[in-house]
């Protein structure tokens, strides 16, 4: 029975293919260049990365906010979409923290995607990654 149940977990994961394929291109990064340097320098890293594994991205996005339907001059950077289905949140902190799993959170509801992942690249001895699913 409970191989059953995990089974049924393990199909229910949403962009299980894509998001493996961003993870293993942070693994690399995280891999390649370790941990303590700023998220700027993870982002370039993570661009090339995508850029070698083909994983189509857009980098450091505008996304336009809105307040009850009315337009905001307010807007935020989006450090990664991948698939055009998955935004990436880079962190170099020394823990994910309520109010970054909370930022993102935001900017699945104001970009209307479904899933994001959270990614600290300061964290030791591996990079750490959340799943939040809106």
């Amino acid at each position: 029975m409970l191989n059953h149940e995990t089974h049924e977990r393990h199909e229910k994961i949403i962009f299980k293919e894509k998001s493996y394929a961003i993870q293993g291109a942070i693994f690399e990064v995280y891999k390649t260049m370790g941990s303590g340097f700023s998220e700027s320098v993870y982002q370039e890293c993570l661009e090339k990365e995508f850029d070698l594994r083909k994983i189509p991205f857009q980098s450091q996005i505008e996304i336009r906010l809105s307040y009850k339907n009315t337009p905001l001059n307010q807007t935020y950077r989006a450090d990664f979409i991948c698939f055009d289905s998955i935004l990436i949140e880079i962190k170099a902190v020394s823990q994910i923290l309520d109010v970054h799993r909370a930022q993102l959170l935001n900017y699945l509801k104001a970009t209307k995607l479904k899933l994001g992942l959270l990614v600290n690249f300061s964290s030791f001895p591996k990079v750490d990654i959340e799943r939040i699913v809106l």
